[in-house]
Protein backbone atom coordinates (compact mmCIF):
# COMPACT_ATOMS: atom_id res chain seq x y z
CA UNK A 1 0.00 0.00 0.00
CA UNK A 2 1.55 3.61 -0.98
CA UNK A 3 1.71 5.75 1.83
CA UNK A 4 3.01 9.72 1.09
CA UNK A 5 3.61 12.53 3.08
CA UNK A 6 1.11 15.20 4.44
CA UNK A 7 1.72 17.36 1.33
CA UNK A 8 0.30 14.18 -1.05
CA UNK A 9 1.89 12.89 -3.29
CA UNK A 10 0.62 11.50 -6.87
CA UNK A 11 -1.62 9.22 -4.92
CA UNK A 12 -2.75 12.34 -3.27
CA UNK A 13 -3.07 10.14 -0.07
CA UNK A 14 -2.25 11.56 3.44
CA UNK A 15 -1.48 8.30 4.94
CA UNK A 16 -2.82 4.35 5.09
CA UNK A 17 -6.26 4.64 3.90
CA UNK A 18 -7.06 2.03 6.69
CA UNK A 19 -10.91 1.55 7.49
CA UNK A 20 -11.57 5.49 8.26
CA UNK A 21 -13.59 7.70 6.13
CA UNK A 22 -12.02 9.57 2.84
CA UNK A 23 -10.71 12.41 4.82
CA UNK A 24 -11.98 15.94 4.03
CA UNK A 25 -10.10 17.93 1.81
CA UNK A 26 -9.35 14.97 0.19
CA UNK A 27 -10.05 14.76 -3.69
CA UNK A 28 -13.53 12.46 -4.45
CA UNK A 29 -13.83 12.01 -8.49
CA UNK A 30 -17.00 11.14 -10.25
CA UNK A 31 -17.23 10.07 -13.05
CA UNK A 32 -20.32 10.64 -15.01
CA UNK A 33 -22.13 14.10 -14.74
CA UNK A 34 -25.77 12.89 -15.29
CA UNK A 35 -28.01 13.46 -12.30
CA UNK A 36 -27.02 11.06 -10.20
CA UNK A 37 -23.28 11.74 -11.01
CA UNK A 38 -24.29 15.68 -9.44
CA UNK A 39 -26.08 14.77 -6.79
CA UNK A 40 -23.14 12.20 -5.30
CA UNK A 41 -20.79 15.35 -6.66
CA UNK A 42 -22.61 17.76 -4.67
CA UNK A 43 -23.05 15.62 -1.54
CA UNK A 44 -19.22 15.11 -1.50
CA UNK A 45 -18.82 18.97 -1.68
CA UNK A 46 -20.60 19.55 1.03
CA UNK A 47 -18.59 16.98 2.88
CA UNK A 48 -16.00 19.49 2.68
CA UNK A 49 -14.04 17.40 -0.55
CA UNK A 50 -12.37 18.69 -3.61
CA UNK A 51 -14.65 17.01 -6.45
CA UNK A 52 -13.42 16.60 -9.66
CA UNK A 53 -15.94 15.89 -12.19
CA UNK A 54 -15.51 14.01 -15.53
CA UNK A 55 -18.02 12.50 -18.51
CA UNK A 56 -16.51 10.94 -21.27
CA UNK A 57 -19.60 13.13 -23.60
CA UNK A 58 -17.99 17.05 -24.94
CA UNK A 59 -19.10 19.23 -22.57
CA UNK A 60 -21.27 17.04 -20.11
CA UNK A 61 -19.07 17.86 -16.71
CA UNK A 62 -19.56 21.88 -17.64
CA UNK A 63 -22.96 21.19 -17.78
CA UNK A 64 -23.47 19.21 -15.00
CA UNK A 65 -20.89 21.67 -12.28
CA UNK A 66 -23.20 24.50 -13.74
CA UNK A 67 -26.34 22.78 -12.46
CA UNK A 68 -23.93 21.63 -9.02
CA UNK A 69 -23.69 25.98 -8.56
CA UNK A 70 -27.06 26.51 -9.79
CA UNK A 71 -28.61 23.88 -6.62
CA UNK A 72 -26.11 25.35 -4.20
CA UNK A 73 -27.14 28.78 -4.47
CA UNK A 74 -30.95 27.61 -4.18
CA UNK A 75 -29.47 25.98 -1.15
CA UNK A 76 -28.76 29.83 0.20
CA UNK A 77 -31.62 31.26 -1.07
CA UNK A 78 -33.63 28.99 1.04
CA UNK A 79 -31.17 29.51 3.92
CA UNK A 80 -30.36 25.89 4.14
CA UNK A 81 -26.59 26.89 3.32
CA UNK A 82 -23.91 29.73 4.02
CA UNK A 83 -22.91 32.09 1.35
CA UNK A 84 -19.27 31.53 2.30
CA UNK A 85 -20.18 27.79 2.65
CA UNK A 86 -21.27 28.35 -1.10
CA UNK A 87 -18.28 29.75 -2.50
CA UNK A 88 -15.75 27.35 -0.90
CA UNK A 89 -17.69 24.51 -2.13
CA UNK A 90 -18.04 26.05 -5.76
CA UNK A 91 -13.89 26.49 -5.42
CA UNK A 92 -13.44 22.69 -4.88
CA UNK A 93 -15.62 21.53 -7.97
CA UNK A 94 -13.59 21.53 -11.20
CA UNK A 95 -14.09 19.61 -14.01
CA UNK A 96 -11.65 17.12 -16.14
CA UNK A 97 -11.46 15.98 -19.47
CA UNK A 98 -9.06 12.74 -18.97
CA UNK A 99 -9.12 10.02 -16.57
CA UNK A 100 -5.88 10.94 -15.90
CA UNK A 101 -6.78 14.24 -14.71
CA UNK A 102 -7.77 11.91 -11.74
CA UNK A 103 -4.95 10.88 -10.52
CA UNK A 104 -4.43 12.62 -7.26
CA UNK A 105 -7.83 11.40 -6.00
CA UNK A 106 -9.06 9.26 -3.10
CA UNK A 107 -12.28 8.16 -3.77
CA UNK A 108 -13.75 7.52 -7.28
CA UNK A 109 -17.58 6.79 -7.82
CA UNK A 110 -18.57 6.05 -10.77
CA UNK A 111 -22.32 7.02 -12.63
CA UNK A 112 -22.31 6.12 -16.15
CA UNK A 113 -24.53 4.30 -18.04
CA UNK A 114 -25.61 0.74 -16.91
CA UNK A 115 -23.54 -1.28 -19.29
CA UNK A 116 -21.14 -3.75 -17.91
CA UNK A 117 -18.70 -3.31 -20.70
CA UNK A 118 -18.68 0.55 -20.33
CA UNK A 119 -17.84 0.25 -16.91
CA UNK A 120 -15.55 -2.40 -16.59
CA UNK A 121 -13.71 -0.24 -19.62
CA UNK A 122 -13.94 2.36 -17.61
CA UNK A 123 -12.56 1.30 -14.25
CA UNK A 124 -9.58 -0.43 -16.50
CA UNK A 125 -8.78 2.75 -17.10
CA UNK A 126 -8.74 4.26 -13.93
CA UNK A 127 -6.34 1.84 -12.35
CA UNK A 128 -3.62 2.62 -14.65
CA UNK A 129 -3.35 6.65 -13.36
CA UNK A 130 -5.11 6.41 -9.64
CA UNK A 131 -2.98 5.15 -6.63
CA UNK A 132 -2.88 1.28 -5.31
CA UNK A 133 -4.74 2.68 -1.98
CA UNK A 134 -7.31 4.76 -4.41
CA UNK A 135 -10.89 3.09 -2.94
CA UNK A 136 -12.86 2.69 -6.56
CA UNK A 137 -16.70 2.52 -6.22
CA UNK A 138 -19.52 2.00 -8.84
CA UNK A 139 -23.03 3.49 -8.16
CA UNK A 140 -24.49 0.72 -10.15
CA UNK A 141 -28.71 -0.57 -9.20
CA UNK A 142 -28.66 -3.59 -11.41
CA UNK A 143 -25.46 -4.76 -12.37
CA UNK A 144 -23.10 -6.80 -10.19
CA UNK A 145 -20.45 -5.46 -8.45
CA UNK A 146 -18.51 -8.43 -8.62
CA UNK A 147 -18.38 -8.71 -12.39
CA UNK A 148 -17.79 -5.28 -12.63
CA UNK A 149 -14.74 -5.61 -10.48
CA UNK A 150 -13.43 -8.83 -12.53
CA UNK A 151 -12.01 -6.35 -14.77
CA UNK A 152 -9.43 -4.86 -12.15
CA UNK A 153 -5.54 -6.39 -11.55
CA UNK A 154 -6.89 -5.24 -7.90
CA UNK A 155 -9.99 -6.09 -7.18
CA UNK A 156 -10.67 -6.17 -3.39
CA UNK A 157 -10.20 -2.15 -3.41
CA UNK A 158 -13.98 -2.10 -5.49
CA UNK A 159 -17.00 -1.73 -3.59
CA UNK A 160 -21.05 -0.72 -4.52
CA UNK A 161 -22.23 2.62 -3.43
CA UNK A 162 -25.49 2.86 -4.38
CA UNK A 163 -27.21 6.68 -4.02
CA UNK A 164 -30.73 6.69 -4.25
CA UNK A 165 -32.19 9.34 -6.14
CA UNK A 166 -31.38 12.59 -5.27
CA UNK A 167 -28.91 11.78 -3.38
CA UNK A 168 -28.31 15.19 -1.76
CA UNK A 169 -31.86 14.44 -0.44
CA UNK A 170 -32.14 10.88 0.60
CA UNK A 171 -30.25 9.26 3.37
CA UNK A 172 -29.57 6.03 2.25
CA UNK A 173 -27.05 4.35 0.61
CA UNK A 174 -26.29 0.55 0.13
CA UNK A 175 -22.53 -0.40 0.26
CA UNK A 176 -22.36 -3.74 -1.41
CA UNK A 177 -19.29 -6.16 -1.00
CA UNK A 178 -18.57 -7.71 -4.13
CA UNK A 179 -17.01 -11.22 -4.35
CA UNK A 180 -13.70 -10.16 -3.52
CA UNK A 181 -14.04 -6.79 -2.22
CA UNK A 182 -11.43 -6.79 1.25
CA UNK A 183 -13.57 -5.74 4.44
CA UNK A 184 -11.59 -2.96 4.70
CA UNK A 185 -12.21 -1.17 1.64
CA UNK A 186 -16.19 -1.99 2.49
CA UNK A 187 -15.60 -0.73 5.77
CA UNK A 188 -14.00 2.35 4.67
CA UNK A 189 -16.80 3.14 2.19
CA UNK A 190 -19.47 3.17 5.47
CA UNK A 191 -17.78 5.59 7.12
CA UNK A 192 -17.08 8.14 4.69
CA UNK A 193 -21.01 7.68 3.59
CA UNK A 194 -21.50 8.06 6.79
CA UNK A 195 -19.00 11.38 7.45
CA UNK A 196 -20.96 12.60 4.32
CA UNK A 197 -24.25 12.21 6.82
CA UNK A 198 -25.16 9.68 5.11
CA UNK A 199 -27.18 6.45 6.71
CA UNK A 200 -25.23 3.17 5.08
CA UNK A 201 -25.96 -0.11 4.89
CA UNK A 202 -23.83 -3.66 4.39
CA UNK A 203 -25.28 -6.12 1.78
CA UNK A 204 -23.73 -8.53 -0.23
CA UNK A 205 -23.41 -8.74 -4.16
CA UNK A 206 -27.02 -10.14 -4.62
CA UNK A 207 -29.33 -9.08 -7.29
CA UNK A 208 -31.13 -5.86 -6.38
CA UNK A 209 -29.10 -5.84 -3.44
CA UNK A 210 -31.57 -4.65 0.01
CA UNK A 211 -34.07 -2.27 -1.31
CA UNK A 212 -34.83 -3.48 -5.41
CA UNK A 213 -34.58 -7.14 -4.21
CA UNK A 214 -37.28 -6.76 -1.53
CA UNK A 215 -39.62 -4.34 -2.49
CA UNK A 216 -40.46 -6.52 -5.99
CA UNK A 217 -43.49 -7.99 -4.19
CA UNK A 218 -44.73 -4.17 -2.97
CA UNK A 219 -45.64 -3.80 -6.81
CA UNK A 220 -45.96 -7.25 -7.86
CA UNK A 221 -48.59 -8.17 -5.63
CA UNK A 222 -50.66 -5.21 -6.79
CA UNK A 223 -50.37 -5.84 -10.17
CA UNK A 224 -50.95 -9.25 -9.69
CA UNK A 225 -54.43 -8.12 -7.50
CA UNK A 226 -55.18 -5.81 -10.35
CA UNK A 227 -54.43 -8.67 -13.43
CA UNK A 228 -56.94 -11.06 -10.91
CA UNK A 229 -60.11 -8.70 -11.52
CA UNK A 230 -59.84 -8.04 -7.65
CA UNK A 231 -59.55 -4.03 -7.56
CA UNK A 232 -58.92 -1.05 -9.73
CA UNK A 233 -55.24 0.99 -9.03
CA UNK A 234 -56.82 3.60 -7.65
CA UNK A 235 -58.75 1.55 -4.77
CA UNK A 236 -55.31 -0.60 -4.44
CA UNK A 237 -53.63 2.06 -3.71
CA UNK A 238 -55.66 3.54 -1.57
CA UNK A 239 -56.02 0.58 0.42
CA UNK A 240 -52.39 0.34 0.77
CA UNK A 241 -51.59 3.81 1.94
CA UNK A 242 -54.59 3.89 4.21
CA UNK A 243 -54.81 0.55 5.27
CA UNK A 244 -51.39 -0.80 5.18
CA UNK A 245 -49.58 2.41 5.96
CA UNK A 246 -47.39 3.05 2.78
CA UNK A 247 -46.72 6.52 1.96
CA UNK A 248 -48.00 5.93 -2.01
CA UNK A 249 -49.29 3.33 -3.51
CA UNK A 250 -47.22 1.09 -6.29
CA UNK A 251 -49.62 2.74 -9.31
CA UNK A 252 -49.12 6.03 -8.23
CA UNK A 253 -45.23 5.07 -7.41
CA UNK A 254 -44.14 3.17 -10.35
CA UNK A 255 -45.96 6.36 -12.61
CA UNK A 256 -43.62 8.65 -10.63
CA UNK A 257 -40.53 6.22 -11.33
CA UNK A 258 -41.37 5.89 -14.61
CA UNK A 259 -43.31 2.31 -15.62
CA UNK A 260 -40.27 1.31 -17.89
CA UNK A 261 -37.66 2.03 -15.47
CA UNK A 262 -39.68 0.13 -12.57
CA UNK A 263 -39.70 -2.73 -15.21
CA UNK A 264 -36.55 -2.83 -16.28
CA UNK A 265 -35.26 -2.77 -12.99
CA UNK A 266 -37.77 -6.29 -12.50
CA UNK A 267 -37.03 -7.76 -15.12
CA UNK A 268 -33.29 -7.51 -14.51
CA UNK A 269 -33.90 -8.74 -10.83
CA UNK A 270 -35.97 -11.55 -12.15
CA UNK A 271 -33.37 -12.60 -15.11
CA UNK A 272 -30.70 -12.50 -12.52
CA UNK A 273 -32.42 -15.12 -10.12
CA UNK A 274 -32.51 -17.41 -12.93
CA UNK A 275 -36.33 -16.41 -13.61
CA UNK A 276 -37.75 -17.45 -10.51
CA UNK A 277 -41.45 -16.91 -10.26
CA UNK A 278 -41.21 -14.57 -6.63
CA UNK A 279 -39.99 -11.95 -9.06
CA UNK A 280 -41.87 -12.60 -12.12
CA UNK A 281 -42.64 -9.19 -14.01
CA UNK A 282 -46.19 -7.98 -14.37
CA UNK A 283 -47.61 -8.62 -18.07
CA UNK A 284 -50.10 -5.74 -17.27
CA UNK A 285 -47.26 -3.54 -16.80
CA UNK A 286 -45.31 -4.91 -19.75
CA UNK A 287 -48.29 -3.85 -21.99
CA UNK A 288 -48.49 -0.37 -20.31
CA UNK A 289 -44.73 0.32 -21.25
CA UNK A 290 -45.20 -1.15 -25.20
CA UNK A 291 -48.29 1.20 -25.18
CA UNK A 292 -45.90 4.04 -24.10
CA UNK A 293 -47.95 5.12 -21.14
CA UNK A 294 -44.73 5.43 -18.81
CA UNK A 295 -46.57 7.53 -15.68
CA UNK A 296 -46.09 11.32 -15.25
CA UNK A 297 -42.82 11.77 -18.09
CA UNK A 298 -45.07 11.02 -21.48
CA UNK A 299 -48.42 12.29 -19.43
CA UNK A 300 -50.51 8.81 -19.03
CA UNK A 301 -49.56 5.64 -17.09
CA UNK A 302 -51.76 3.84 -14.69
CA UNK A 303 -53.43 7.53 -14.09
CA UNK A 304 -53.88 10.33 -16.60
CA UNK A 305 -51.53 13.18 -15.82
CA UNK A 306 -51.11 16.57 -17.09
CA UNK A 307 -53.75 20.05 -16.88
CA UNK A 308 -56.67 18.77 -16.17
CA UNK A 309 -56.11 15.51 -15.59
CA UNK A 310 -58.78 13.74 -13.00
CA UNK A 311 -57.41 11.53 -10.56
CA UNK A 312 -59.88 8.09 -10.28
CA UNK A 313 -61.41 7.69 -7.05
CA UNK A 314 -61.01 4.51 -4.76
CA UNK A 315 -64.33 2.56 -4.60
CA UNK A 316 -66.20 3.61 -1.35
CA UNK A 317 -68.65 1.44 0.22
CA UNK A 318 -71.86 3.37 1.13
CA UNK A 319 -73.18 3.59 4.39
CA UNK A 320 -74.26 0.71 6.24
CA UNK A 321 -75.60 0.22 9.60
CA UNK A 322 -73.57 -2.02 12.05
CA UNK A 323 -75.03 -5.01 13.89
CA UNK A 324 -75.92 -4.11 17.43
CA UNK A 325 -73.82 -7.17 18.76
CA UNK A 326 -70.97 -9.72 17.63
CA UNK A 327 -69.52 -12.75 18.88
CA UNK A 328 -65.43 -12.89 18.54
CA UNK A 329 -64.34 -16.48 18.41
CA UNK A 330 -60.86 -17.25 19.61
CA UNK A 331 -57.97 -14.55 19.51
CA UNK A 332 -57.77 -12.31 16.07
CA UNK A 333 -54.08 -12.37 16.51
CA UNK A 334 -52.57 -8.95 14.35
CA UNK A 335 -56.55 -7.52 14.08
CA UNK A 336 -56.93 -8.13 18.06
CA UNK A 337 -57.20 -4.26 18.26
CA UNK A 338 -60.46 -4.46 17.05
CA UNK A 339 -62.59 -5.96 19.55
CA UNK A 340 -61.69 -3.06 21.74
CA UNK A 341 -62.28 -0.78 18.98
CA UNK A 342 -65.70 -1.92 18.55
CA UNK A 343 -66.73 -1.49 21.94
CA UNK A 344 -65.55 1.74 22.40
CA UNK A 345 -67.82 2.43 19.09
CA UNK A 346 -71.17 1.19 21.17
CA UNK A 347 -71.36 -2.33 19.68
CA UNK A 348 -71.87 -5.10 21.97
CA UNK A 349 -68.87 -8.15 22.20
CA UNK A 350 -69.05 -11.58 23.64
CA UNK A 351 -65.92 -13.20 23.40
CA UNK A 352 -65.71 -17.23 23.46
CA UNK A 353 -63.27 -19.72 22.70
CA UNK A 354 -63.32 -21.36 19.14
CA UNK A 355 -61.77 -24.07 18.16
CA UNK A 356 -62.63 -23.48 14.22
CA UNK A 357 -60.02 -20.29 14.25
CA UNK A 358 -60.54 -16.57 15.23
CA UNK A 359 -63.31 -15.12 13.68
CA UNK A 360 -66.46 -12.80 13.90
CA UNK A 361 -69.87 -14.28 14.14
CA UNK A 362 -72.48 -11.97 13.00
CA UNK A 363 -76.26 -11.61 13.39
CA UNK A 364 -77.02 -12.62 9.44
CA UNK A 365 -75.51 -15.88 10.42
CA UNK A 366 -72.72 -15.25 8.37
CA UNK A 367 -68.78 -14.71 9.65
CA UNK A 368 -65.92 -11.93 9.00
CA UNK A 369 -62.26 -13.01 9.35
CA UNK A 370 -59.33 -11.33 8.82
CA UNK A 371 -57.16 -12.47 5.48
CA UNK A 372 -55.42 -15.65 5.47
CA UNK A 373 -55.14 -16.66 1.89
CA UNK A 374 -58.38 -18.86 1.33
CA UNK A 375 -60.85 -16.66 -0.23
CA UNK A 376 -64.66 -16.14 0.55
CA UNK A 377 -65.86 -18.55 -2.26
CA UNK A 378 -64.47 -21.77 -0.21
CA UNK A 379 -66.79 -21.16 3.01
CA UNK A 380 -70.51 -20.55 3.56
CA UNK A 381 -71.29 -16.70 4.09
CA UNK A 382 -67.92 -15.31 4.94
CA UNK A 383 -66.45 -11.93 4.51
CA UNK A 384 -62.65 -11.44 4.69
CA UNK A 385 -61.49 -7.97 5.87
CA UNK A 386 -57.18 -7.07 5.17
CA UNK A 387 -54.54 -6.52 7.43
CA UNK A 388 -53.80 -3.13 9.14
CA UNK A 389 -50.58 -1.82 10.29
CA UNK A 390 -52.61 0.07 13.17
CA UNK A 391 -56.02 -0.50 13.13
CA UNK A 392 -56.85 2.27 14.97
CA UNK A 393 -54.96 4.72 12.83
CA UNK A 394 -56.62 2.78 9.33
CA UNK A 395 -58.46 5.25 7.12
CA UNK A 396 -59.70 2.48 4.84
CA UNK A 397 -60.35 -1.09 5.50
CA UNK A 398 -61.14 -3.53 2.66
CA UNK A 399 -63.30 -6.79 2.52
CA UNK A 400 -63.87 -9.56 0.19
CA UNK A 401 -66.41 -11.29 -0.60
CA UNK A 402 -67.80 -13.79 -3.05
CA UNK A 403 -70.74 -14.05 -5.34
CA UNK A 404 -72.39 -16.25 -2.69
CA UNK A 405 -71.74 -14.26 0.15
CA UNK A 406 -74.76 -13.26 1.47
CA UNK A 407 -75.62 -9.57 1.15
CA UNK A 408 -76.36 -8.93 4.85
CA UNK A 409 -73.51 -10.62 5.91
CA UNK A 410 -71.75 -8.23 3.56
CA UNK A 411 -74.06 -5.21 5.07
CA UNK A 412 -73.07 -6.01 8.35
CA UNK A 413 -69.11 -6.06 8.12
CA UNK A 414 -69.01 -2.81 6.37
CA UNK A 415 -71.26 -1.35 8.59
CA UNK A 416 -68.82 -2.80 11.75
CA UNK A 417 -65.79 -0.96 10.32
CA UNK A 418 -67.95 2.21 9.17
CA UNK A 419 -69.21 2.27 12.99
CA UNK A 420 -65.16 3.16 13.54
CA UNK A 421 -64.94 6.00 11.14
CA UNK A 422 -63.12 3.82 8.71
CA UNK A 423 -64.45 4.13 4.98
CA UNK A 424 -64.53 0.72 3.44
CA UNK A 425 -63.71 -0.46 -0.19
CA UNK A 426 -65.06 -4.18 -1.12
CA UNK A 427 -62.73 -5.90 -3.45
CA UNK A 428 -63.25 -8.83 -5.37
CA UNK A 429 -62.63 -12.42 -3.64
CA UNK A 430 -58.71 -12.58 -4.17
CA UNK A 431 -56.77 -14.70 -1.97
CA UNK A 432 -54.66 -12.84 0.65
CA UNK A 433 -56.50 -9.53 -0.32
CA UNK A 434 -54.49 -6.72 -0.53
CA UNK A 435 -52.02 -5.76 2.24
CA UNK A 436 -51.63 -8.76 3.73
CA UNK A 437 -50.17 -10.65 0.63
CA UNK A 438 -48.11 -7.45 0.13
CA UNK A 439 -46.79 -7.69 3.67
CA UNK A 440 -46.21 -11.31 3.82
CA UNK A 441 -44.23 -11.39 0.58
CA UNK A 442 -42.52 -8.50 2.19
CA UNK A 443 -41.73 -10.47 5.05
CA UNK A 444 -40.91 -13.38 3.43
CA UNK A 445 -38.63 -11.67 1.16
CA UNK A 446 -36.79 -10.18 3.67
CA UNK A 447 -36.15 -13.36 5.66
CA UNK A 448 -34.77 -15.08 2.57
CA UNK A 449 -32.59 -11.85 1.88
CA UNK A 450 -31.24 -13.09 5.59
CA UNK A 451 -31.25 -16.43 5.34
CA UNK A 452 -28.39 -16.21 2.36
CA UNK A 453 -26.16 -13.49 3.74
CA UNK A 454 -27.74 -10.71 1.79
CA UNK A 455 -27.61 -8.39 4.65
CA UNK A 456 -28.10 -8.09 8.58
CA UNK A 457 -31.88 -7.92 9.85
CA UNK A 458 -30.98 -4.74 10.98
CA UNK A 459 -29.45 -3.24 7.71
CA UNK A 460 -32.62 -4.86 6.09
CA UNK A 461 -35.12 -2.80 7.62
CA UNK A 462 -33.32 0.69 7.63
CA UNK A 463 -33.24 0.61 4.15
CA UNK A 464 -36.46 -0.53 3.58
CA UNK A 465 -37.68 2.95 6.08
CA UNK A 466 -34.84 4.77 4.39
CA UNK A 467 -34.94 3.49 0.57
CA UNK A 468 -38.68 3.89 -0.05
CA UNK A 469 -40.20 5.00 3.31
CA UNK A 470 -41.69 1.77 4.36
CA UNK A 471 -43.91 2.56 7.50
CA UNK A 472 -41.87 -0.32 9.30
CA UNK A 473 -39.83 -2.37 8.19
CA UNK A 474 -40.51 -6.31 6.75
CA UNK A 475 -38.04 -8.18 9.82
CA UNK A 476 -39.71 -6.28 12.37
CA UNK A 477 -43.49 -6.67 10.96
CA UNK A 478 -42.82 -10.13 10.49
CA UNK A 479 -41.84 -10.15 14.58
CA UNK A 480 -44.96 -8.00 14.85
CA UNK A 481 -47.13 -10.33 13.07
CA UNK A 482 -45.40 -13.27 14.36
CA UNK A 483 -43.65 -15.62 11.31
CA UNK A 484 -46.05 -18.45 11.43
CA UNK A 485 -48.46 -15.76 10.51
CA UNK A 486 -46.84 -14.94 7.15
CA UNK A 487 -46.00 -18.44 6.97
CA UNK A 488 -49.53 -19.89 7.06
CA UNK A 489 -50.96 -17.50 4.64
CA UNK A 490 -48.31 -18.16 1.79
CA UNK A 491 -48.89 -21.74 2.58
CA UNK A 492 -52.96 -20.85 1.79
CA UNK A 493 -51.78 -18.88 -1.44
CA UNK A 494 -49.43 -21.31 -2.74
CA UNK A 495 -52.28 -23.72 -2.20
CA UNK A 496 -54.52 -22.06 -5.06
CA UNK A 497 -51.96 -20.57 -6.66
CA UNK A 498 -48.72 -23.09 -7.01
CA UNK A 499 -46.59 -21.51 -9.60
CA UNK A 500 -44.01 -21.65 -6.69
CA UNK A 501 -44.58 -17.54 -6.52
CA UNK A 502 -45.92 -18.06 -3.00
CA UNK A 503 -43.70 -21.21 -1.42
CA UNK A 504 -42.51 -20.01 1.54
CA UNK A 505 -38.70 -19.55 1.53
CA UNK A 506 -36.46 -21.77 3.75
CA UNK A 507 -35.62 -18.79 5.79
CA UNK A 508 -39.03 -18.52 6.02
CA UNK A 509 -40.14 -21.64 7.40
CA UNK A 510 -37.16 -21.91 9.64
CA UNK A 511 -38.59 -18.61 11.51
CA UNK A 512 -41.21 -20.14 11.27
CA UNK A 513 -40.36 -23.64 12.95
CA UNK A 514 -38.46 -22.23 15.59
CA UNK A 515 -41.42 -19.73 16.34
CA UNK A 516 -43.71 -22.59 17.01
CA UNK A 517 -41.55 -24.62 18.67
CA UNK A 518 -40.43 -21.74 21.03
CA UNK A 519 -44.27 -21.43 21.44
CA UNK A 520 -45.29 -25.09 22.27
CA UNK A 521 -42.18 -24.49 24.94
CA UNK A 522 -43.05 -21.89 26.57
Amino acid sequence: MTVTDAAGGPSGQSGPSGTGAVAPGRTVAVVGAGTMGQGIAQVALLAGHRVRLHDAAPGQAETGAEAIRTRLDRLVEKGRLEEGARRAAARRLTCTAEVAELADSALVVEAVVEDLAVKQELFRALEEVVADDCLLATNTSSLSVTAVAGALRRPGRFVGLHFFNPAPLLPLVEVVSGFATDEAAAARACETARAWGKTPVRCADTPGFIVNRIARPFYAEAFAVHEERGADPATIDAVLRECGGFRMGPFELTDLIGQDVNEAVTRSVWESFFRSPKFEPSPVQRRLVESGRLGRKSGHGWYPHGPGAERPEPHTAPAAEPPPQIVVEGDLGPAGALTALWREAGITVREEDGDRGPRVLLPSGGQLALADGRMSAESRDVVYFDLALDYRAAARVALSASEATGRETLRQSIGLFQALGKKVSVIGDVPGMIVARTVAMLVDAAADAVAKGAASPEDIDTAMRLGVSYPVGPVEWGHRLGRAWAHELLDELHARVPTGRYAPSLGLYRQSYATTKGDQAS
